[in-house]
């Protein structure tokens, strides 16, 4: 089969395109996907260069990518969740490796769900890390409630843009900064506040409009030093959610002293938020950007792309 594979760690270039990897065949549990489409998320970057979850990808040769979308080919024992035929999409065995651009993948059948009748491959390829993520931050995590403040740092992102309009279904008023189409976005979704960071700090005292104060939660999808700054804005026992990594000794030992919560969060799989998210999709109730489609051949170039912090966001075509 097809598989994009590397046999060392380091820039798009070590991305190689090979025609004769093995089949991997589904073990009792397991189900085995003909790929459609596959997901192209920052993950994907971060691990081919040896960051991330790469001490967890098993060794050389290697293939990184993880939210597939496609058809069930294959039951392992003891599957009763699907039939060949199926079409299912999901983030397998995160964070541990995938494989996922490939032609061929085999997937625990409780890490997978049935795609929602209305979408395309290629869309449901998008979906299930960011949305899923934003499913374990909103639901799990910070337990949104109706009349919560919700703040969240890089509300423009795909995650973002999840969290948004999960925490508003839930009855939360929610603020969020980006800039540009991103901003405008967010105004299509409702969002109650948005703040423009090309002009304003989320926390300037003399903002526009006020400044943000008293909030029960905040979200943070930057890094950095955002989470820190957002500590005299969250309201005693409120909850910061820090999903970048390298940010936590600064904010914990800020948050501790405010007497505020925190927490990070790494996304698992998780078929019960997924098949959540497909029934919000299916009522129409949770807006799902398609993406741009790339051939797999296109590997090397999109993660070139991908590293300039401005591709929008792309996934690959992998079936013929």
């Amino acid at each position: 089969m097809r598989a994009v594979v590397q046999t060392e760690f380091g820039g798009p270039e070590v991305l190689s395109l090979v025609h004769d990897a093995p089949v991997p065949e589904p073990v009792p549990t397991e189900v085995q996907v003909r790929v459609s489409h596959v997901g192209v998320n920052p993950v994907d970057g971060k691990t081919r260069e040896g960051r991330s979850v790469a001490p967890l990808m098993g060794g050389f040769p290697m293939t990184v990518g993880w939210d597939v979308a496609g058809t069930v080919t294959a039951l392992g024992t003891g599957v009763n969740r699907f039939q060949v035929g199926d079409r299912v999409y999901g983030m397998p065995r995160f964070p541990r490796a995938a494989n996922g651009y490939a032609e061929y993948v085999t997937s625990p059948s409780r890490h997978l769900a049935r795609i929602p009748d209305c979408l395309d491959f290629a869309t449901a390829a998008s979906i299930p890390l960011p949305a899923t993520t934003a499913y374990q931050i909103v639901h799990d995590a910070a337990q949104v409630r109706s009349g919560q403040k919700v703040l969240v740092l890089g509300a423009g992102g795909i995650v973002g843009s999840y969290v948004v309009q999960m925490a508003r279904r839930l009855g939360a008023t929610v603020i969020g900064h980006a800039t540009g189409a991103k901003l405008e976005q967010l105004e299509t979704l409702g969002i109650d506040r948005a703040i423009d960071y090309a002009a304003h700090e989320f926390d300037d005292p003399y903002l526009p409009g006020g400044p943000v104060r008293n909030v029960d939660v905040v979200v943070d999808l930057i890094g950095g030093q955002f989470a820190a700054r957002s500590v005299p804005l969250t309201r005693p026992g409120g909850l910061i959610v820090g999903v970048p990594s390298g940010q936590q000794q600064e904010l914990h030992s800020a948050a501790e002293r405010s007497g505020i919560r925190w927490t990070d969060i790494i996304v698992e799989p998780d078929r019960v938020a997924l098949e959540n998210v497909s029934a919000l999709i299916a009522d129409c109730a949770l807006h799902v950007v398609p993406p741009r489609v790339a051939p797999l051949e296109d590997t090397v170039e999109i993660h070139r792309q991908m590293a300039t912090g401005r591709m929008p966001k792309t996934v690959l075509r992998v079936a013929g």
